[in-house]
């Protein structure tokens, strides 16, 4: 494989910086050696987008990187015996859950009739009336849109890795997880994930694994007894006196969902550092289309992945009770009506398709996080062959 140029270019309006690296023989090499990048100075604008010829070099080994993982994960996936599915993005309905923001567009038919539909934000629902259709393990590298996320690890469309196995639950989805996360560093000659400073070493010690009022207490500064307390009783005045206590006064516009994510968020940081981390026994009421927990009903069976700070994936067993679901999503959307002034379709399709679904777990990670954390790159631009368009299209 042809030598591959030093990476020493930026390329978004957000400043970070980056420290130098010697070129690499083989493009594995070149963006998953343990050294940090060279500070750049340029960065990606319309004057200088990201199909300039000099900059598209620039990012070419993390775009070769992303491929090779692609591939290894296939292979891994196909081993598994997984069949590889390709779920149509415009759906009657985006998904329910408060704060998630879509991108709509209309069907025109020959007679003009216009049908509203949505780009998905996940290709769950469709993957789920496969699962209701017979199939038993599918996956699925799915581009997705979500409005209002910009950032170094957010863009409004990107790569979400989903895969399903029928008569699971969610621990085998942690497996998976583990092993999915190995074989990305073992494709590039690697075995550790970095963002910024922070590292996990997936291949050197087990991942970890904490529950969510263990990450609460920790940001809390409080005892995980007091958390589960609250957690069991979904009491907010409790949660918000309780966070107020220890230095996290809640806002005026706070919810029992918002406030808790935001605690969560103060701990995100520090969360799979060393190794990675699972984050298990999330509440219910923050588990919008995950099974309950049979023995502690106010928990779900669902857990959130964590490396170097940054949320990898998010699985759980999944609810196959029709009625339940309707019931949360009609709460979903009275409270993203409240807060937004709009509502989203159910997808009575989806509903009627749980009623023929066998018990499953699923899981959807990240796959461009996944690039970024193993190649190091600091921004999710960079591991995405065409960026979404903006400034720099």
């Amino acid at each position: 494989m042809c030598a591959l140029r030093a990476l020493r270019r930026t390329l978004i309006a957000n400043q970070y910086s980056v420290e130098p690296q010697p070129p690499r023989p083989a493009c594995r090499k070149a963006c998953t050696s343990g050294g940090p990048l060279e500070n750049v100075t340029r960065h990606m604008t319309a004057s200088s987008p990201w199909w300039d010829r000099s900059l598209h070099q620039d990012r070419r080994p993390f775009l070769l990187a992303r491929n090779r993982v692609m591939g290894a994960l296939r292979s891994w996936f196909v081993d598994q015996g997984f069949i590889e599915v390709e779920p149509g993005i415009a759906q009657a309905s985006p998904g329910n859950e408060t704060h998630l923001h879509a991108f709509e567009t209309l069907a025109v038919g020959p007679d003009l009739t216009e049908t509203p539909l949505y780009l998905h934000t996940s290709p769950e629902f469709a993957c789920k009336k496969l699962l209701a259709a017979g199939e038993t393990a599918i996956f699925s590298f799915a581009p997705v849109f979500r409005n209002r996320e910009r950032g170094r690890l957010h863009s409004p469309e990107f790569t979400m890795l989903e895969w399903y196995r029928a008569d699971t639950g969610y621990a085998v989805m942690m497996a998976d997880c583990v092993q999915i996360v190995r074989t990305a560093l073992a494709s590039l000659d690697a075995d550790t994930l970095r963002f910024d400073d922070r590292r996990a070493h997936p291949n050197h010690a087990d991942f970890e694994s904490l529950t969510f009022a263990q990450v609460i207490a920790e940001a809390l500064a409080c005892e995980v007894a007091d958390v589960n307390r609250v957690l069991a009783a979904e009491d907010f005045a409790a949660l918000a006196a309780l966070s107020e206590a220890n230095g996290h006064p809640h806002r005026e516009t706070d919810d029992w969902s918002s406030l808790l994510s935001r605690l969560i968020t103060v701990a995100d940081d520090g969360l799979g550092l060393g190794a990675p981390v699972f984050v298990t026994d999330y509440p219910a009421s923050e588990a919008a289309l995950a099974a309950r927990d049979a023995a502690r009903p106010w928990l779900a069976e669902r857990f959130e992945l964590y490396a170097c700070g940054v949320e990898l994936a998010n699985g759980f067993t999944e609810l196959t009770d029709a009625d339940e679901q309707r019931a949360r999503f009609e709460t979903e959307m009275a409270e993203r009506a409240r807060i937004y002034g709009s509502r989203y379709p159910i997808d009575e399709g989806f509903l009627t398709a749980l009623d023929a679904m066998p018990l499953a777990s699923g899981c959807a990670m990240g796959f461009d996080r996944l690039i970024m954390l193993a190649t190091g790159a600091p921004h999710i631009d960079l591991v995405r062959w065409t960026p979404f368009p903006g400034d720099a299209a």
